[in-house]
């Protein structure tokens, strides 16, 4: 599990190019390069009203893995009640599959060049989320560990819509809709800058408790941020083993987290 986090990690920066402008067709010039930045750089833009008081999320989703209402409803609140955003909307975009049984993040970051449609404008801050109906590269559904999601810049994630199907088939105790919104909340967390992701901002605001094991994941027991929540079998152990002490199946975000997120501006 290390070996391939730090492999999906790894490639973040390699995907950000320094600047695109394209004509829309209708002879508007969209500016992308705030929206190709490294994963971590957007943190304070998510978490604060500073330079962005309006989020849209564009969900592009492959119809037959479309992300459940549920999920969605869980992410919206976990925005609300961790950034100062108030105005958050939702915008679905159905997209074609690609018809593999793997995608590499380079392939995901170039369908999101040829897809996307809502990038940074004025006052709003724009998030996009790829539903694939394929799995991460390199991943088996016949394994015990396979990658439920990823973030790849700074305002882009990828959930693996066929691993968290086949977890779901695997437990009777974790709904497909609750798998779907913590992977959602956990690599959000990424997008808010934890744990230490991007490099300037841990300088002002670092997270003292990092896992020496699994960078960029929080070592605090019981946290969101623990790397167990982007794998399966990990996932499926952690949610499995909260309900059997009654507890909700999605973990909330530990104290250490909490207090960065707070010092950085957001709740």
């Amino acid at each position: 599990m290390k070996k391939k986090l730090f492999l999906l990690l790894g490639l973040l920066v390699l995907l950000a190019p320094q600047c695109s402008r394209d004509d829309d067709g209708g002879g508007t010039t969209i500016d992308r390069t705030a929206n190709l930045r490294s994963t971590g750089e957007s943190a304070l833009d998510f978490l604060t009203n500073s330079t962005f008081d309006r989020l849209v999320v564009e969900l592009a989703f492959v119809p037959s893995v479309r992300p459940t209402d549920a999920a969605i409803d869980d992410l919206r609140d976990f925005l609300l009640e961790r950034t100062q955003k108030t105005d958050i909307s939702f915008e679905f975009l159905p997209v074609e599959s690609s018809g593999e049984l793997e995608e590499t993040l380079q392939e995901i970051a170039q369908k999101e060049n040829d897809n996307r449609t809502a990038y940074n404008n004025g006052s709003t801050l724009t998030l996009y989320i790829y539903f694939t109906d394929a799995l991460a590269e390199g991943d088996s559904e016949n394994t015990e560990s396979i990658t439920l999601g990823a973030v790849y810049r700074n305002t882009s994630m990828v959930i693996y819509q066929r691993a968290i199907r086949a977890l779901a088939s695997r437990t009777t105790l974790v709904s497909r809709e609750e798998l779907e919104a913590a992977t959602l909340m956990h690599e959000m967390g990424h997008l808010f800058g934890l744990v230490n992701l991007d490099a300037a901002l841990a300088e002002t605001f670092p997270h003292n408790l990092e896992d020496p094991a699994a960078n960029n994941h929080c070592d605090e027991e019981g946290c969101l941020m623990q790397a167990s929540l982007e794998f399966s079998s990990s996932a499926k152990k952690v949610m499995e083993g909260r309900m059997a002490k009654g507890q909700q199946p999605i973990p909330d975000l530990g104290p250490e987290c909490l207090r960065v997120l707070a010092s950085m501006g957001g709740r």
